[in-house]
């Protein structure tokens, strides 16, 4: 009896407690979820975009180093200050075949150690041209099926190996002197994403958010290190940094995640995007991930640009711009271009907004509808911003202001390449040389 007596006071109090709205425990509770709800809206909340300029009378003068060989550019993909003080002429072109889904993706043009730029044609041909516009040699490994798909190519190159991945999921290594193919594998899945090579390594990232390790010897694989999976499957290049023994990489996600080069090991992981927003990830695109004092920069079309720790993934700021173009560093500043045609300067150590211009003031309104940026690169004394309208815009680095428009073709354009004095831009049959 008592312990039936015992049992009903017990559930006397639970059933008060739980439906009493007058005791606060209930309306405590929902507060503290409405409260934890309302902080991952507001983290997770969709800016303003900025889109008005912003101490424009500041004068920026860059003193970085023009002349230093930097080997790590590619591996930090910082490209920092190129020297070029040409007057944009067109001198050339080397022709290809048209590839259809230029606009989809973000094919590069490589420049070698031996200063030839290799790039590739609608049917997956492999081209190395020296710079006196002549094919020094050419290269298909491809099915006539596979031709027929006008696969997609990404590379990276050493001394000696041109190492070539496609959205088709093949990779091979070609002999950079002679053309000649030395190994040809298959993949799990297509690659999308830059090529790296460290050593006796080589990496990239699949379609599955797959970040694979090759043997640059035979092709064959060492580890894997794998990432959650979208929904679809995008055509968003995606980017990867190797730096102190450490690749970090980042998903098509947003997922950003550094792992030990020699074991693929998990050092951290840092997601940038809320898993409860689903539609982000169809419409989401990042920027290439540059690395410069431990931080690691980026943005995406969500109006967002990160600055994480490098040893940590501890993320140091965002500020609110929007914008999946590469950023640059230099100086203690990140510049980028937004995709409203904003040209920023960033303080890398706070992330505060230094200078913000329209770059594209120099367009009449009526025309700037769909106009968006590509890329860019800085110069001693100028930036040049290619558009998707085949245009190059010139600006000057002192006022952040655009000087002149080069008509370079009618269709996409690639962002701008320096080699020797000379500027390199591809479109989508053509790579164009300006001095």
């Amino acid at each position: 009896m008592n312990k039936k007596f015992y049992f009903f006071i017990i559930f006397l109090f639970i059933t008060n407690c739980s439906l009493d709205t007058k005791s606060g425990i209930w309306s405590q509770s929902k507060d503290i979820v409405s409260e934890n709800k309302n902080k991952k809206e507001k983290l997770f909340k969709k800016a303003e975009i900025y889109e008005e300029e912003f101490n424009t009378d500041l004068k920026i003068r860059l003193k970085g180093d023009l002349e230093k060989k930097n080997s790590n550019k590619n591996l930090l993909n910082n490209t920092g200050i190129v020297k070029f003080n040409g007057q944009l002429k067109k001198i050339s072109k080397y022709k290809f075949s048209k590839i259809d889904k230029f606009y989809q993706y973000q094919p590069e043009l490589l420049i070698t150690k031996e200063n030839t730029l290799i790039f590739f044609n609608d049917k997956g041909t492999v081209l190395n041209f020296a710079k006196n516009n002549k094919l020094v040699w050419k290269n298909n490994v491809y099915s006539k099926f596979e031709k027929k798909q006008k696969p997609i190519l990404y590379f990276a190159s050493n001394d000696k190996i041109l190492i070539v991945t496609d959205n088709l999921a093949r990779y091979y290594a070609i002999n950079v002197d002679t053309g000649k193919t030395i190994w040809s594998k298959s993949n799990i899945a297509p690659f999308n994403s830059q090529v790296k090579i460290f050593k006796d390594k080589f990496f990239a990232i699949d379609f599955e958010n797959v970040l694979r390790c090759f043997s640059i010897k035979d092709g064959n694989e060492i580890w894997n290190f794998k990432t959650e999976k979208s929904f679809i499957k995008s055509q968003q290049k995606l980017s990867f940094i190797i730096n102190n023994n450490k690749i970090v990489f980042i998903n098509t996600l947003g997922d950003l995640t550094s792992v030990d080069i020699e074991t693929g090991n998990l050092v951290w992981q840092t997601p940038t995007q809320s898993s409860t927003i689903i539609e982000n990830y169809f419409s989401l695109k990042n920027s290439d991930l540059i690395s410069a004092n431990n931080l690691i920069f980026f943005s995406n079309n969500q109006n967002e640009f990160f600055a994480i720790d490098e040893n940590n993934g501890g993320i140091n700021w965002i500020q609110n711009l929007n914008s999946n173009l590469r950023p640059t560093f230099v100086d203690g500043l990140v510049f980028t271009v937004t995709l409203e045609g904003y040209l920023v300067a960033i303080d890398s150590r706070n992330g505060n907004i230094v200078r913000m211009t329209n770059v594209l003031s120099i367009i009449n309104n009526y025309k700037k509808k769909n106009i968006k940026p590509e890329g860019f690169i800085i110069s001693n004394d100028k930036i040049f911003l290619s558009l998707n309208n085949g245009r190059l815009v010139v600006i000057e680095t002192l006022t952040g202001k655009p000087t002149d428009i080069v008509k370079i073709d009618s269709q996409k354009i690639s962002r701008p390449y320096i080699l020797n004095n000379e500027m390199f831009i591809v479109r989508d049959n053509a790579i164009i040389k300006l001095n």
